[in-house]
């Protein structure tokens, strides 16, 4: 197994709380610049793929952990899209069924809110528990590093949400339908 002190002694630790006036400490991309100088060129390349989106046929990464990672995510999806599509009386047969009962949950909870940011913030939080049970007890190895790249995505696509912003964005989209441009 490779240990990667080096590498992990210079990742700062930050806090995955829904706060986002905490800045983050440093972006995904120099996380991965980081990645790129080291770990094994491999590794490397894996990391440089790392996304909050699986694939939707299921793909080996070469890491157990991000399997696993990616498969719960996939699973997810296709439940909010199952209940999505049922909630606007859309056939939905062409989404995989899911049957894991504590994410069919997760996904029933996000789509009863009325609020998109609510939802968004409580899938945030869910996706975070999901990288918690599924860390590896090994704080030095590459898949470490990669739940370390999963959580730090995760904020920074959190911090991105703006309420004011959002509603100037809707007000505008809204009133471009309406043809009252200002």
């Amino acid at each position: 197994m490779k240990h990667l002190y080096y590498l992990v002694s210079q990742l700062p630790s930050f806090s995955s709380s829904a706060d986002s006036n905490n800045k983050l400490p440093i972006t995904t991309e120099y996380f991965k610049d980081l990645c790129q100088r080291f770990m094994s060129p491999e590794d490397a390349e894996t990391a440089s793929k790392l996304s909050l989106e699986p694939p939707r046929v299921k793909e080996s990464t070469g890491s157990v952990f991000l399997d696993t990672w990616y498969q719960q995510e996939r699973k997810l999806r296709f439940a909010l899209a199952q209940l999505r599509a049922l909630k606007m009386k859309k056939d939905a047969k062409d989404i995989p069924a899911t049957t894991e009962a504590e994410i069919v949950q997760a996904a029933r909870t996000a789509t009863g809110m009325d609020s998109p940011l609510s939802a968004e913030q409580y899938l945030n939080e869910y996706r975070l528990s999901v990288l918690d049970k599924i860390a590896p007890l090994d704080n030095f190895s590459v898949d470490a590093v990669f739940n370390y790249g999963l959580r730090l995505m995760l904020c920074e696509r959190m911090h991105k949400f703006n309420k004011d912003e959002g509603l100037a964005s809707y007000r505008k989209i809204y009133d471009e339908i309406l043809g009252e441009n200002k």
